[in-house]
Order: structure tokens, then C-alpha cells, then sequence
């Protein structure tokens, strides 16, 4: 599967725009609630440390058969950055198309308005049409809020377990 860059998505309520260094300080108050690491781990980054991190994704993948593609979400609406949208995609083991991990967070303040669900059906559909034809994610058993999401979006929990979580999957052809 050919490299893929990261494009602008929008949706009914959102712009899912690529990331940028400059979006580290927006994003670091966005997710800086600690209650927020609860289930995905790590602690609040500070705006340069996100920064740092946001540098190194930007500049993609050491290996150029994957391609890191991540987004900032924006609520329209508001002119606000709510979280981020993230695929890391590879060919598939099998040579059907591409393979995808994806992942998806919102800030504890914009959280149960819908945005994550949102931004992760655009994200899906925005992989199969670029010919992604599995998308995987990682959820904890104990996070309802991501496990409806990942429903939301398509995807169906396998019963296979990865560090702690479940995995989710969905084939999109």
C-alpha cells in the first residue's frame, strides 16, 4: 500500500485538520485534566514536551511502509480544538490493503457531546477510501465511553487481548 499523508476532514460539526507542531499548545490544555489518563495511560504533557512529540510525529514514520497520520479535531462551532484523531497504517499481513490502528481522545471539558464518536466514523470512512481495508483499535474493558465509540464507528470487539485491552476491528471491503 502506498504511503499515506494526512488530509483535511470535515464533518457535519468538525474539521479534522493535520497536525502541526503549533497545535501542541492548544492541545496540551485541551487533554492537560490527569482524570483524562485514566485509561490510555501517561500523564498530562506540558505545551513544549507536546510540542517535542508532535515534531517527531509530523515528520512520519522511520519506516516508509507506515505512515503516521494524525489530526487535530476542531468543533467548528466553537473555533476550539476538542482532541485528536490518530492511524497508523501498514499493509495488511494478508496483501488485501492496508491495515490500520487507529485512536481517538477528547478533552474531559468536550467530552459526551458526540465529538469522538464524530471524528472517528470520518476517520474510518476517510481510511477505506484510501483503501484501507482493516481498522484496528485498542480499548479497555472498563472504558465504556471509548467501547461505544469503537461501536459507533463500526467496530466489532474479537475476543484478543493486547497489553491490557481488548482489540476492536472492523474490515471496511
Amino acid at each position: 500500500m502506498a504511503a499515506l499523508e494526512a488530509g483535511t476532514i470535515s464533518t457535519g460539526r468538525l474539521t479534522l485538520l493535520p497536525l502541526r507542531a503549533e497545535h501542541a499548545e492548544e492541545v496540551a490544555a485541551v487533554l492537560g485534566d490527569p482524570d483524562l489518563h485514566t485509561f490510555i495511560g501517561g500523564a498530562p504533557l506540558t505545551p513544549q514536551a507536546l510540542r517535542t512529540r508532535y515534531e517527531r510525529l509530523v515528520a512520519g514514520s522511520p519506516d516508509p511502509a507506515v505512515s503516521w497520520c494524525n489530526w487535530v479535531v476542531r468543533l467548528d462551532a466553537a473555533a476550539r480544538l476538542t482532541g485528536t484523531v490518530q492511524a497508523t497504517v501498514s499493509a495488511s499481513a494478508d496483501g488485501s490493503g492496508g491495515l490500520a490502528e487507529i485512536a481517538w481522545v477528547v478533552g474531559t471539558s468536550w467530552q459526551r457531546r458526540g465529538i469522538a464518536t464524530e471524528a472517528t466514523r470520518a476517520l474510518v470512512s476517510w481510511l477505506a477510501a484510501a483503501g484501507v481495508r482493516t481498522v484496528v483499535a485498542h480499548v479497555h474493558p472498563d472504558h465504556t465511553a471509548s467501547a461505544a465509540v469503537a461501536t459507533a464507528a463500526g467496530l466489532t470487539p474479537t475476543g484478543q487481548w493486547h497489553d491490557g485491552e481488548v482489540r476492536w476491528q472492523l474490515t471496511t471491503g
